[in-house]
């Protein structure tokens, strides 16, 4: 295998304003349906010659998808890869025929076929469209096949500048190439794929951009990578939290200024610029021994913003149960272990190899059951276990209360435990799984049943 993309290519990488994520430019007429091609294209991602990759209409991140609340999403998906794929609508809730999710909730698209997805779009918030075949997702994202869908709420908060962040990392060679073994065993028992390269938006972090001094700024932000768990810091500016993994919560100052972002995690963070001309507002991944690095720099400059009021809340999601019955819930247990051994799958679940999603189901329940999970970590890697179709709470560890926002994911530290519960609201066959994509592959993946 050839070497990790090595340190002075890393560093090589200078700040570059924030590249705007392109919109899929397409004239439709009332009812029609947009064309998303799966295809190999090319990315320079740092300082380092282009680089082959698989993306959404041929780059990385792919084109966002933009909508408004109450929309239908009208995609048609041809495949122009040698491998199968689908489009996976990460973070969506209901419609289960659309999931994309194989073998799961349709069969993989062949090379050169195409499959019709279509969705109403009931909730506003940050979402992302990757592929999910398993077995092959951990490559499929790893070279590049991801991209945002926003589906803007009818009203707007107000701010100066909506910046949007792909967070994302990569592997190369000395030549800046994509280094291949996306089947790592031991990658799939451990931590997962990491790479050394971050980007912003597709190109080598650190970003910058310039705003007003006082500026309002909304960062709506998405963790594409394949494994990274990432702690988020604000640094020069006091961020409130309005969204987290698409559902809007009571805007809330995160301790320490820092929020840790699973792979496939959204995060909506709102804060105003210093009002001193050259004044910084740092997005910093924290990293062991203190060998943090900046993402994006967000310099005031220019004449000052005009004051706004404190920053407020986005209305609450009016589908979503505001409580859940713990009492009545089903409860299921996830006891999760690493397969010391052996080949096939690398993950144990209540101590069976399981078959994923061609398995039998972990359980089945009716239309508006409350369910509480408990994921049991037996392993020394964190893990980041994400529920399909559902918003959850995450339980409080020592009573009976939950955090006062929804999430599609938990994070798990080795040897912890967390619940999480929901109501099942949509019939359908759900996937749960880790998001760690190399995990996943390896066997952390099961699936529920909602008649």
């Amino acid at each position: 295998m050839s070497e990790p993309f090595s340190r002075r290519a890393v560093l090589s990488g200078v700040a570059a304003s924030l590249t705007a994520l392109p919109a899929l430019a397409q004239a439709l007429p009332p009812g029609g349906v947009r064309v998303i091609e799966a295809r190999p294209g090319k990315a320079r991602l740092s300082g380092a010659p282009e680089t082959s990759i698989l993306g959404f209409e041929g780059v990385t991140p792919g084109p966002v998808l933009r909508y408004k609340q109450g929309d239908e999403l009208a995609v048609r998906f041809l495949n122009k890869l040698d491998r199968p794929a689908t489009i996976h609508w990460h973070g969506l809730r209901g419609d289960n025929a659309m999931e994309g999710v194989a073998p799961l909730t349709q069969a993989p698209v062949a090379p050169g076929a195409s499959f019709d997805y279509r969705r109403k779009l009931a909730d506003p918030g940050l979402f992302c469209y990757r592929p999910s075949v398993y077995g092959l997702t951990p490559e499929l994202m790893g070279r590049g096949l991801r991209g945002l869908l926003v589906v803007d709420e009818q009203t707007a908060l107000p701010a100066d500048a909506d910046l949007l962040l792909v967070l994302d990392d990569w592997r190369l060679d000395d030549n800046g190439l994509i280094v291949a073994g996306f089947d790592d065993p031991a990658a799939a028992r451990g931590i997962g794929r990491l790479g050394p390269l971050l980007c912003v938006n597709g190109k080598a972090a650190p970003a910058t951009q310039s705003c007003a001094p006082g500026a309002r700024v909304r960062l709506r932000l998405a963790n594409l990578s394949n494994a990274r768990i990432m702690v988020l810091s604000v640094v020069g500016a006091q961020p409130f939290v309005i969204a987290i993994d698409s559902q809007p919560c009571e805007a809330f100052e995160p301790i320490k200024r820092s929020v840790p972002v699973a792979p496939g995690a959204r995060f909506e963070l709102m804060f105003d610029l210093p009002e001193t001309e050259g004044a910084k507002a740092n997005l910093t991944l924290r990293g062991p021994n203190g060998e943090d690095r900046d993402l994006l720099i967000v310099e005031a400059k220019g004449p000052k913003a005009a004051k706004r009021p404190p920053i407020a809340s986005l209305p609450e999601n009016p589908a979503l149960p505001p409580e859940i019955k713990l009492g009545a819930a089903k409860k299921v247990d996830l006891a999760i272990e690493p397969r010391k051994s052996g080949a096939g799958p690398a993950w144990m679940i209540n101590g069976g190899l399981t078959k994923a999603y061609e398995g039998p189901p972990l359980f089945k329940v009716a239309a508006g059951t409350p369910v509480t999970l408990g994921f049991i970590n037996k392993s020394e890697v964190a893990l980041a276990m994400h529920i399909h179709g559902q918003c959850m709470r995450l339980l409080h560890d020592l009573d009976d209360g939950w955090e006062p926002y929804w999430r599609n994911g938990v994070i798990i530290p080795p040897g912890k435990t967390k619940h999480a519960a929901f109501v099942a609201a949509s019939p359908g066959k759900w996937a749960i799984h880790d998001d760690i994509l190399e995990h996943e592959a390896g066997g952390l993946a099961t699936w529920f049943e909602v008649a």
